[in-house]
């Protein structure tokens, strides 16, 4: 479920009867700026929010406060927030930064995805086809990011995630509107190459796999700098 306004969209979790409402506020938040459902450069204002979030400003402002502290939200005074422009340099910068941690979260993991991880893998995988064929890019994305979460979680040595989750926070608003210029959809299927290369117990064809699915990514971009100076206008 989505609740929007005429600039931008939360999209809405339900609140788990162990989840506190300052979680729950975080949660909401983290995973509308992850699938880009929150334009950058758009002024947001706690009380805006908590309203439509039919809670306190308090637990807002803390959620707020805490995505600030992880770059992916500036807070520019007590009552205004802002999802930052990200320059082109800077996108180039985090992209490569993402093949360099998720690569070495790929290749950490493969020992330790059995046939279970392997089936989930797949199914999270089914997941992603079926919405980008539905055309849902929000649900494409969160369902993508499942697939590669549950892939590096198979390490139960896990140090590298909160990072990596960190950098799609930082880029998925400006992905979003990046995927919603693509002309075309990915003409090689990277996740089954990672799972072949899974059942290949290949951890250089793994690391393969998903380093050309983190470029593929970015190669559908057709043109970052646009994209820039469009939000700055």
């Amino acid at each position: 479920m989505t609740k929007t306004n005429n600039q931008y969209t939360l999209s809405m979790i339900d609140k788990a009867e162990d989840t506190n409402v300052n979680q729950w506020v975080y949660q909401v938040l983290r995973r509308s700026l992850m699938c880009g459902e929150i334009r950058p450069g758009i002024a947001l204002t706690i009380r805006g929010l908590a309203d439509k979030l039919e809670v306190s400003p308090m637990p807002v402002r803390e959620a707020l406060h805490k995505l600030a502290s992880q770059a992916a939200v500036e807070v520019k005074d007590n009552r205004r927030v802002m999802v930052p422009l990200i320059s082109p340099p800077k996108f180039k910068a985090l992209y490569e930064l993402r093949i360099l941690l998720e690569t070495h979260a790929a290749e950490q993991a493969l020992p330790h995805i059995d046939d279970q991880g392997l089936n989930e893998l797949m199914r999270l995988d089914s997941l992603v086809d079926a919405a980008y064929a539905a055309g849902d890019k929000m649900q494409g994305s969160l369902s993508n990011q499942a697939f590669h979460r549950y892939l590096y979680g198979c390490n139960p040595i896990q140090v590298s995630l909160p990072m990596i989750e960190s950098l799609w926070l930082q880029l998925g608003p400006f992905v979003r509107i990046g995927l919603s210029k693509l002309e075309m959809y990915y003409a090689n299927d990277r996740h089954q190459e990672a799972l072949q290369a899974i059942r290949n117990n290949d951890a250089v064809q793994l690391k393969q796999a998903i380093e050309a699915d983190i470029r593929d990514g970015i190669s559908l971009i057709k043109d970052v700098d646009q994209i820039y100076q469009e939000l700055q206008k």
